[in-house]
């Protein structure tokens, strides 16, 4: 009589199917490209952004700097209360599509400082998609080549219409506005003890005195415990 063998089967590693989750930053290879699908896969803490599907690393930001994005922030806020328009600070998507919408297919997702969007079928549950009306972004010694090309250049591509610059060291603020051509015109620096305006919110201005009244002094990078 034969015996019926049993063949045991090896055990297969499951196919991956999807975007990977990402738990760890140094898993990431910096010289990739990358869609939105991609980056919302990524679980570690460390604050990117994609341009054109290439990775741009944030910075903490300064605290100067976020004193200045605060008191922009809620000048923006209080004047716009009651209005169509909505302001939204750091950490907050937008993407921008070319063509297709779907996470796969969008490569350039970025953080503003603060944007205010006007079109609210723009928003969604992951935040804006399309550009914002306004863009504001806060110079740092780490971002300021991306924010006054790579970025000038983006929201200049994708129509934001006005995008603003603002630079704590040199206390200034840098307007440019998207012209009909669909190109930015920049308007002269405005300077401490100018009103700053802006030509699609009528009847906004800041006070750049205001703005630029907190004085943060310089620390050293790590400061010594001592232990009595």
């Amino acid at each position: 009589m034969n015996e019926k063998k049993t063949v045991k089967q090896k055990k297969t590693k499951p196919y991956q199917t999807g975007n990977p989750i990402v738990h760890h930053f140094n898993e990431i290879d910096l010289s990739g490209t990358y869609s939105y699908a991609n980056y919302l896969n990524w679980k570690f803490e460390e604050r990117l952004e994609l341009i054109r599907g290439k990775i741009f690393e944030m910075s903490a930001p300064l605290t100067f700097h976020q004193e200045v994005s605060r008191e922009v922030a809620a000048e923006l806020y209080i004047h716009l209360k009651g209005k169509k328009c909505s302001v939204f600070s750091a950490p907050f998507d937008v993407r921008f599509p070319k063509g297709s919408k779907d996470d796969k297919n969008i490569y350039t997702v970025v953080q503003p400082d603060i944007c205010v969007i006007c079109d609210l079928q723009k928003l969604d549950r992951k935040g804006c998609i399309g550009p914002p009306n306004i863009v504001v972004e806060i110079l740092s010694p780490s971002n300021n080549q991306k924010d006054l090309q790579i970025k000038y250049e983006l929201y200049q591509e994708f129509g934001v219409k006005e995008y603003w610059i603002v630079d704590p060291n040199t206390k200034t603020f840098l307007k440019h506005v998207l012209n009909d051509s669909g190109n930015y015109f920049t308007a002269p620096p405005f300077i401490v003890g100018d009103k700053f305006t802006s030509d699609i919110l009528p009847g906004f201005s800041l006070n750049l005195d205001e703005i630029f009244q907190t004085e943060v002094p310089v620390l050293p990078e790590s400061v010594p415990v001592t232990v009595e």
